[in-house]
């Protein structure tokens, strides 16, 4: 039996874990893929907002040669990290349920990626899940199509390309950048009056000026409503249409923590903003003994937690349990 299980091994999750073995609890992480997996799935070349210190666990410092560090250093750091508290984790094994048992303990059940299932027995659960792996999907025509992706990695592929970008954001500005690089056609669809506000104030003039020289085609008020083999339909808010010639489709609409875990451990959701209902002190669910961190704290915003804040929910949370052993 472990004290305490961290399903879920990102940056909030390996930051919970250092915590709780700092308290001395015995501490196992189990994560479907590997460690910062949504870091991972980040674009390639990919620079964060972030400064290095404020990406920073564990109290191990975050060195970089770049005042905002870029996607490969944070997969470096965060390994190092890993090893450097010999955090134990089970990789490539997704939890599948939540079982609360008559001891007050609780059971998790998991599914390898052979398809092996296994059960193991903690006395508290944090769940840490992300987000990465539930886009916001658009429910349209086309949209399963494999021109269609939901993740942006690189450039290369989309060399001399019609590309259709869906989104206002970071990911679907940033995305729009690395593309001129590589002599893509670039149509950026967005529902909005402009940009989002959020986009990186480095970026945003650099985009814009591409925007003005006709490198990049800025179709605003506008949304991608069919998707074909050779063109996307565009509605504009008016109600009228155009068609797009197209080769691929970005479609940058952003992520979703999945609740299904929460969910079947009896974890009550706050509101009509699906949120987890739990003490903002502690992290505590409504169910003793089971925890949130990181962004399945947040609501369907999935922008409400980032690293920044999300990696101090481990020592709330190490502070709770060790509060009632004692007590």
């Amino acid at each position: 039996m472990e004290d305490v299980i961290i399903i879920g091994g990102g940056p909030c999750g390996l930051s919970a874990a250092i915590e709780c073995s700092k308290a001395g609890l015995s501490t196992l992480i189990i994560e479907k893929y590997n460690i910062v997996h949504s870091i991972y799935l980040y674009p390639t070349h990919m620079q964060f907002f972030s400064t290095a210190e404020l990406l920073e666990i564990g109290e191990v410092p975050f060195s970089s040669a770049n005042d905002k560090p870029y996607r490969y250093e944070a997969l470096a750091y965060y390994r190092k990290v890993a090893d450097h508290f010999k955090l134990r984790v089970s990789s490539y094994e997704e939890a599948t349920e939540i079982v609360k048992q008559a001891d007050g303990t609780f059971r998790i059940l998991t599914t390898g990626r052979d398809g092996t299932q296994k059960s193991y027995v903690a006395k508290n659960i944090v769940v840490a899940t992300g987000y990465f792996d539930h886009p916001n999907y658009l429910g349209i025509p086309g949209e399963e199509m494999e021109k269609v992706t939901h993740y942006f990695r690189e450039a290369h592929p989309y060399t001399n390309t019609r590309v259709a970008i869906i989104g206002g954001s970071n990911s679907a500005v940033d995305a729009a950048m690395e593309l001129v690089r590589v002599g893509a056609h670039i149509d950026m669809v967005y529902r909005g009056s402009g940009l989002s506000e959020h986009v990186k104030p480095w970026v945003r003039p650099l985009f814009e000026g591409q925007v003005r020289k006709g490198v990049i085609t800025l179709h605003l008020e506008s949304r991608i409503t069919e998707i074909h083999a050779n063109h996307v339909t565009v509605t504009r808010n008016d109600g009228s249409t155009f068609m797009l010639e197209n080769d691929f489709v970005l479609a940058m609409t952003g992520f979703r923590p999945d609740r299904k875990l929460l969910a079947s451990a009896g974890v009550a959701m706050a509101d009509d903003l699906d949120k987890p209902r739990f003490n903002p002190e502690t992290m505590e669910s409504n169910i003793p003994g089971i925890y949130i961190a990181g962004v399945i704290a947040s609501g369907r915003n999935a922008n409400e937690v980032f690293i920044e804040s999300g990696r101090w929910h481990g020592r709330s949370i190490a502070e709770h349990i060790m509060g009632k052993q004692t007590s």
